[in-house]
Parts: structure tokens; sequence; C-alpha cells
């Protein structure tokens, strides 16, 4: 009997291992989300940081080892080895941590850490060696993904050795409570080559210094480039607070090609280059930093503290993987002169509100020592956000608004308290039989309108909360509501500009002649929107269907000046308008954006001189661009007209990176169909209201962020994984035009496919042994029978150990000892034997530690 009962537990581990050592890759990747699903106060249970991820593939966990900061704008770094000795391409990250917490991550690649330590102040360096950044993180920032086919390379001959996290945490009154922190960032890591590999460059001036109370200072970067080609998809700017403006190029036969422009006083996020930029041999690449030392008693030189500035330009690129570089730098003019013949716009600041000062710069880190080396280290340190930008705009269809009984709808704006304010004509129509020639109303015997022409609406369940506006109004067109609440409105049909108080039966200014149209600084012709100047109380007026022109006011109404002209024969230039319809104004970067409606496009101009800054124009717009509205974060928001007949641009929505002006997505409603959208509005949290003025209709949507519950089942299995938002800096690679959409559901199939693959092969696995096992069970029950029967021994039953054990190719590793836990791999120094990794694939060997 105890024969029988030695062969059964041989048995039963036979088929324990077999199971082992066949689970199903998608149990791992279980295994991975859940091991790396954890919250910013809670640490690791397990110290399992690598996880496989099939045959190629596996991910590496690098996270703070539970730490808890004792002041505010602390800066904590630790190291983990690659796991592997090879080659290896980083080809994703994700993030875990919560801007309640830390303010930004960065990661490094190196081949020597700063410290041994588990972890240590970023006071002691980074790396001892020259370092990469590899990944930026801040404010809640999505999962950032290289484009496909572009990986950072470590490992091996050429790469890092170690990766080197960089945790700032900024405001510590979260750790009150003084838990452990172990925020950190997932790589997904794979040993397939990737045929262009990602690396930064790196433009830096050394030199400058800006005298006290100076103006208008530059700081000129120019290097000539000797390598082989690269590609440019993404950059970031950086000064401290005398910044006003940074400005890169690639410079080819003397012609200046822009690679990125911005304010260094806004969020420094890596922003995509709009158009594809490459750069070849003996191209120079230029940057301008633009600094003012007004406010300052003493010259200010390049440093590493916060009274010090620094002049910085990042480009992300990537190259063909046999001539790739990791990291360049460049800390020189090569070519003075040329900066003559910069363009004008690298010399133009970009004005930003004081309180984005306080949100951009906060507390900085100083070092000991201001030499290029450690200004190189100083920059990387400096705080990454990354523009989020992952969702989709879809029509709530459960908001009852699009059946109110309207009349058309001119103009929507949001009142401090985020409702919803509708500007609608009652029983007027906009007809051909309303003005003459000379644009005279000629329907004044109809009296003003009798119904109220201003609504007041809950944005959640439309109902009424206030209206006004009775009489007072022949033909309604702008509405906009300035900070106090006071609304301002355009009427078409009496020439004239209102400012209303919410509860106020008299308008508290009125500009403008009632019923004579005009062109002088006392007239309007049909004046379609005004915008207000939060921070200077200005009032810009767009006027209008028969003027083409923007008008600024003082607060009190007072004429200032005026901008634009008619639109010329042939493609209309900077500046020139046919029909200004809708005004945004965008307090963040002090412009006022304005959709050209017969123009197609939408123009961008400084709020100060109304200077042309820039032109935002796209195909799917058509050829009339209706309505525009910012919101704070950098987004703006549009709709455009039907499309003329044999045109195939529909009427729709978009949603468009107002730094870029790329168009990030685009929105039709579900119900009913846009017929004229007049009039958009957008909250911070993306909620839309669309207002049509034939369709009489106001619609709602909604921001849904893309997350995406997936469902795999195979074989009355059932694997449900959450896709977290990722936001995808997607280089136009050559050769290469796959959409983010195309890529992604490529992704869910590969997943898809691998769950598949690993169920298969443990059901079909599981049905060969089953045979097996009967086919033993059988033999030892007859075994037994005939020792019971006839009295023998059990000395010469079955032995599985012997029976495998006689066969060609057998080793007992493996069935002596096999471990219940996932451990590090370690040797058994009892035996010489491994212990067994619990899951699919053995995982990669650990790098050898540093001594």
């Amino acid at each position: 009997m105890a024969g029988l009962v030695n062969n059964l537990l041989i048995l039963f581990l036979v088929f324990q291992n077999i199971c082992l050592g066949f689970r199903s890759p998608l149990s791992v990747f279980k295994r991975y989300k859940d091991t790396t699903r954890c919250l910013s106060s809670e640490c690791l249970g397990s110290d399992r940081t690598v996880i496989s991820l099939g045959l190629s593939d596996f991910a590496l966990d690098i996270r703070m080892p539970g730490v808890t900061p004792k002041q505010s704008d602390t800066y904590l770094c630790m190291s983990v080895p690659l796991p592997v000795d090879d080659e290896a391409y980083v080809v994703d990250f994700k993030p875990h941590a919560s801007m309640d917490t830390v303010h930004h991550m960065l990661l490094f690649g190196c081949n020597e850490p700063s410290s041994t330590e588990n972890y240590w102040d970023c006071d002691e360096g980074t790396c001892k060696d020259k370092s990469n950044i590899l990944y930026a993180w801040a404010r809640n920032a999505p999962p950032t993904r290289l484009p496909k086919g572009v990986g950072f390379r470590v490992g091996g001959e050429a790469g890092g050795r170690f990766f080197v996290l960089q945790v700032h945490y900024g405001d510590i009154s979260a750790f009150r409570d003084k838990h452990k922190d172990c925020s950190g960032v997932t790589l997904h890591l794979t040993h397939q080559k990737q045929p262009l590999i990602a690396g930064m460059y790196l433009m830096m001036s050394v030199n400058t210094v800006i005298p006290p109370g100076e103006k208008v200072v530059d700081a000129d970067i120019a290097c000539h480039y000797k390598r082989f080609p690269m590609h440019l998809f993404a950059y970031r700017v950086h000064t401290h607070r005398l910044g006003k403006v940074v400005t890169g190029y690639r410079v080819r036969n003397g012609q200046w090609t822009l690679i990125g422009r911005q304010s260094p006083q806004l969020p420094q996020a890596f922003y995509p280059v709009e158009h594809p930029v490459d750069v070849n041999y003996d191209d120079i690449l230029a940057a301008r930093c633009v600094f003012s030392g007004e406010g300052r008693t003493t010259e200010t030189r390049i440093g590493g503290t916060a009274n010090d500035e620094m002049c910085n330009f990042y480009i992300m690129y990537y190259m063909e993987a046999k001539h790739a570089v990791s990291y360049m730098t460049c800390t020189q003019n090569a070519n003075p002169e040329m900066f003559r013949n910069i363009p004008q716009e690298a010399n133009i600041p970009i004005p930003v509100k004081s309180d984005m000062l306080k949100v951009t710069h906060g507390q900085h880190e100083e070092t000991k020592g201001t030499d290029k080396s450690s200004l190189l280290q100083q920059a990387k340190k400096e705080e990454e956000e990354i523009l989020d930008q992952d969702f989709h705009i879809e029509e709530a269809v459960e908001w009852p608004g699009l059946d109110l009984k309207l009349g058309q709808v001119s103009g929507l704006a949001l009142d401090p308290e985020n409702n919803l304010v509708i500007f609608h004509r009652g029983d007027h129509v906009w007809d051909e039989n309303s003005f003459d020639s000379k644009f005279v109303y000629q329907q004044r015997g109809l009296g003003p309108i009798e119904q109220n022409t201003i609504l007041v609406l809950n944005p959640s369940n439309a109902k009424l909360l206030h209206s006004m506006g009775k009489s007072l109004f022949y033909l309604p067109h702008g509405l906009s509501i300035d900070k106090n609440g006071n609304y301002w409105v355009t009427d078409v049909a009496l020439h004239q500009v209102f400012k209303l108080g919410a509860h106020d039966k008299e308008p508290l200014l009125i500009l403008g002649v009632a019923l004579q149209p005009g062109s002088d600084k006392n007239h309007f012709c049909q004046p379609t929107d005004v915008a207000v100047d939060p921070i200077t109380g200005s009032i810009y007026i767009s006027d209008g269907y028969c003027n083409s022109r923007v008008i600024q006011f003082s607060p009190k109404g007072l004429y200032v000046m005026q901008w634009g002209e008619e639109t010329s024969l042939g493609r209309a230039r900077p500046g020139q308008f046919h029909i200004p319809h809708s005004l945004a104004l965008i307090p963040d970067f002090s412009q006022l954006c304005i959709a050209d409606r017969e123009n197609g496009r939408i123009q961008c101009f400084k709020l100060e001189t109304g200077e042309f800054i820039r032109e935002i124009k796209h195909k799917s717009f058509g050829r009339e661009l209706f309505a525009v509205s910012y919101v704070p974060g950098g987004f703006l928001f549009a709709v455009n007209g039907m499309p003329y007949p044999g045109e195939a641009e529909p009427v729709q929505g978009f949603v468009m990176n107002f730094s870029t002006g790329e168009i990030i997505d685009t929105f039709i409603p579900l119900r009913k169909n846009f017929e004229m959208p007049h009039d958009v509005v957008a909250s911070e949290d993306k909620t839309v209201f669309v207002g049509d003025v034939h369709a009489r209709a106001v619609w709602k949507f909604a921001s849904i962020e893309k997350m995406e519950h997936r469902s795999v089942k195979k074989a009355g299995i059932e694997v449900q994984d959450i896709k977290e938002s990722e936001t995808i800096v997607e280089a136009r690679l050559k050769n290469t035009p796959e959409s983010t959409d195309h890529l992604k559901k490529q992704e869910k199939q590969h997943l898809v496919q691998q769950a598949s693959t690993g169920v298969s092969f443990v059901l079909i696995t599981t049905l060969l042994i089953i045979p097996v096992v009967v086919l033993l069970a059988i033999l030892l029950f007859i075994r037994w029978r005939k020792t019971t029967v006839y009295g023998g021994k059990g000395g010469g039953g079955l032995n599985l150990g012997n029976f495998f054990a006689s066969h060609k190719g057998y080793s007992r590793k493996g069935f002596d000892r096999l471990s219940t836990e996932g451990s590090d791999q370690e040797k058994d120094e009892d035996d010489g034997t491994d212990s067994e990794e619990e899951c699919s694939a053995p995982l990669p060997p650990s790098a050898p530690s540093s001594s």
C-alpha cells in the first residue's frame, strides 16, 4: 500500500509540474496586471519586479521602495538593474502614481547609478556616467507609448544597464498619515529588434548673461549635424522665470523650418512636432531663447538654482537602428551670423497670466555646481507635464434639452456657475427679407421679440432656472459672459452690442447706434460676437457680416483700436476676414482666436496689438467654420457648416490641441442631425454644447474617457482586462501610414491571440494527460489486485521515477523539489538545482550585481 501511495504522489507531482510548465500567457498577463495595480499609498506585496510576457517580451516594475518624504519639494531616486545581459528595447511605459502625492517622475537609463542604496536623495545625482531620459510623467498623465517600431535600446554593448527612477514629491500634505509611497512605472520590454531607435537631442546655452533691467536678451544655440538622418517627432522647451519664448529650427540651405515654439512659462510638456521634420548630414539645428531682465537688480547667468536661468530645447527623435545614437547635446553657437535671418516669430514673446507662473514654477532645488555636466543633470531633473488628450466626445443622449421649444438658436455661453445660457430669436427669423442691400433692417414693424430671448438652464437636466431679454432684441446673434456674470450680446438687426446684468432689466452698456449700420468708431454693421478679457476687462467685438474687422474697446466702452480687412481675390491672407463670426479669448496665451467663417479657418491674434500669430485650417473644416470656443487646459472646440454641393466634408464638431492646431477628435449628434450649428461652448470637464440656428436645438456632448473593457472567452475561461487611457506621441513614420486606432486594434488582436494560444495549449495538454492517468490507474489497480490475491510484496510495484529514468534524456531536475511560491531563481545550496518560478516561462536571468 505504501508503494501505491508513493506512486500516486509522484503521479500528482508530474501532473502539477506539467501544469506549471504550460500556464497560459494570458494568466501571466493577469498576474502582471494584478501585481502592478496598486494605489500610491500602498506598496507591492512581493519583491518580484520582472514578469514574463511571452517568449520575447517581459515587464519590469520600477517602484519607490515604500518611502515617506519628510519635506516638500523632495527629490528621491532609486535604481533597478536591467534583468538581462543581452540587448532589449523599451516599447511601452505604464505609470503608477497620483498627482495627489507625486509632482512628477523621470526615468533615466545609465550604466552606473549615483548610489547603491535602496533609495537616495537626488542631490547626490542620478547617474555617475552619461544618462539618457527615457520617460517623464506629471499631473496624472496617462501611459505614454512610442511610435510603432520605435524603442529605447537598453542593455547589450551599447545600452544602459540600469534604470534610475527620480520622483519629485511636491506638496507632502498627503503624507500626514505617514503612509509609504511606492510610485513608479512599469516598462514593457522586448528582445525583438526594433527597426527605429528613439533618442533625445538637448540644445542648451551655457554662457548667456542677462543684464539687470534689460528688456530683451537672446540666447542662441546652433550646431552642425554630422550624423546619419534622424526624424523629429516631439519637442520640449525649458527656462526658469525670465524666459519668454523658446523656438527651435532646422536650417537647410538657408531655409528655416520650424520644429517647435512655446512659452517656457506654460506646462513644459513634450509636444508633437506639427509637421514631420527630418535632419540630414550637415543640416544646422538652431534654437533661440528670449529672456527679459526686467525686475532684476543684478545680472543673471546660466546655472542650476532657481535664481539662475536655463535655456534648453529638447528634441525627441528616432533613427534607423544600425545608425542610432541615443543621446546628443549641442551647447555652442556655431554660426552667430545666421541668426540675423531667424524668422520673426522667434522674437515674439508669448504672454502668460501671473497665476500660470505659480503653477509652472514652484520651488526649484539648488545644486552645488554650475559646470556643464551639472547643468545637464539639472536640465534632466526639471518637471515634465504631458497633455492628456485621450478622450472622445459623444452626445449625452439622456439630456432632455434637445426637446426644448426654441427659436433660432444663435448664441451659447456658460455662466460662472457653469449653467448653460441660450440666446435665441423667439418667433423672429433671419431670412432673405430681413435686410436691404445696404444692410438696413426691413422688418421693424414686427417690433422687438416678445419672448424671453435669454434662457438660463441647469446643464444636467435642462431645467429652466431664469429667463430674461423680452422686448429688447430684434435678431439676436452672439452671446458671451464675463467673469462677473454679465451677459454681452449682439443684435444684427439693431447693429448694436449690449452689456446686461444677469438680473437687470435695462442694459448696463450699449455700443453702436440702433438700426444704423456703419463702419466708423461708433457704428457696427451686423456685429457677430463679443469677448471680454478677464484680466484687463478690454472688450473685443467681431464686426461682422458687412464689416471685416475686430474692434477693441476699453472696459468703459471707449474705442481703442481695430484690425482686419476684407478678403482679397485668391487665397485669403493673414488678417483678412470674410465674416469674422465667432470669438474665443485665450487668456492663458494672451490671444484672441476668430472663426473666419467664409474662409473656413481660425485666425489667432495677440490681444495687446492685434498682431497676427497663426492660422488653423484643415480640409475637414470645409468652406465654412462657424464657431470656436476655448477650454483652459489647451483645447479648442469648433463647428463647421454644411458642405457645398459636390463636396464631401460633413458638418460636425471638432476638438483641437490649441498649441499645435491638430484635430484630436470630431463629433456628431446621435439624435437629429446638425443642420447649421451656429455656436459651440465647452466647460473644463469637456462637456460641450452646440446650438443650431436651423434645427432650433441645443445638443449636449460629454467627454468619454477611453477606458475599454475587453473580455476574452475560450474553453469556458473568461478573462477581463481594463486598458487604461494612453497618450500616443505618434510619429508620422515613412511608409507606415497606420493610424493610432489601427495600432490599438492590432494590440487587442495580439492579446486575444496570446490568450487563445495559451488556453488552447493547456487544454490540449490536459486532454492528452487524462488517458495516460487513466491507463496508469488501471495498471496500478491490476497490480494491487495481484498483490492482494496472490500475497505478493509491493517491492516490485510500478515506480514512476524508475519508469521515466529508464528513458533516454530523462533528468530528475524539477521533480526533487518544487517551490510553491514565486522566487528569485536562487540556487539551492544542497543539490544545486534551480527552484521553479511560478509562471508560464522562465524569467530572464538576473544581471550581475554592481560591485
